[in-house]
């Protein structure tokens, strides 16, 4: 793998091999096929057989690896803003050889929420970019490496305008077609990218991976298991919290994922911390990471 860096602040398919890689389902395979958007290169039946890490999920498909590596692809660390004048960074992966003089389709991959772009966003922009697609995985402003204070904040309205700035920035590289734009939103983003795209059509193709509804889910507990009682005292709770905040106290952040598991631990939380808290997909990030 290869890093370069581009810094753009401030200026204006075999699907069957991918399926089997990525775990992306038969609706997100239909959509990627809309308007003529197809790969501008087949790739190789052969994937690689990841060295298996940390512990092991029962559900973890065969050969899974969530920090997969291509040797077929280029990848450069890039950076934007978003029409906030926050700056988003993001990782832009291209096939190697990929003629730089014809326009190619491209997709951008948004990540879990709570996540960064390396919590499986760069794994899907991997083996998009092995099919032949100018992938772009970007971290949402307030995570990761982008910009956003206070850090790990949640404001989808920001979130979705981040995603019309990465097609900005793809829709303006010479060997990108900025009429074959693509989004695949990840749990959360799945959710942000149909937000996104109801106001920006030059996304001309959506695909969601595990899309979850992060409104319901925070509204209505997991699998509606909160009252409008416990509602309420979570409202009441966040407003009396403001006058500790402002008065220099200690911030507190709300988890959506256990630390640790219980014998009543919830089957939807203990996949949860599979992913999130062990080695399979725990990432921590040099740049701004934190509180």
């Amino acid at each position: 793998m290869n890093e370069e860096h581009d810094d753009a602040t401030g200026r204006g398919l075999d699907r069957r091999s991918l399926l089997r890689a990525t775990g992306i389902g038969a609706a997100a395979a239909g959509a990627m096929s809309l308007n003529g958007f197809t790969s501008a290169q087949a790739a190789p039946q052969n994937v690689g057989r990841p060295t298996p890490v940390g512990t092991p999920s029962a559900d973890l498909p065969e050969g899974a690896d969530n920090f997969y590596t291509s040797d077929r692809v280029t990848v450069r660390k890039v950076r934007f803003r978003n029409q906030y004048q926050m700056t988003v960074v993001g990782n832009l992966f291209t096939p190697k050889g990929l003629d730089r003089d014809t326009a190619h389709p491209a997709i951008v991959v948004g990540h879990p929420m709570g996540a960064v772009k390396e919590q499986s966003a760069n794994l899907y922009a991997t083996k998009m970019a092995e099919q032949g697609f100018v992938s772009l995985s970007l971290d949402l402003s307030f995570w990761g490496e982008s910009d956003g204070r206070p850090r790990q904040a949640v404001l989808p309205d920001v979130y979705a305008e981040d995603f019309s700035a990465a097609v900005d920035y793809l829709g303006t590289r010479r060997f990108v077609d900025r009429e074959r734009i693509g989004v695949i939103g990840i749990c959360g983003s799945g959710s942000f990218v149909i937000s996104a795209a109801k106001l920006d059509p030059r996304m001309r193709a959506i695909a969601t991976v595990s899309m979850y509804d992060m409104g319901a889910v925070n509204r209505n507990g997991l699998e509606h298991s909160q009252s409008v009682e416990q509602r309420k005292e979570i409202i009441a709770a966040a407003a009396e919290q403001r006058y500790v905040e402002f008065t220099g106290g200690e911030t507190r952040y709300t988890g959506g994922t256990v630390h640790e598991l219980t014998d009543d631990t919830p089957d939807v939380q203990r996949e949860f911390y599979d992913f999130y808290r062990t080695p399979a997909a725990s990432s921590r990030p040099r740049a701004r990471r934190g509180g």
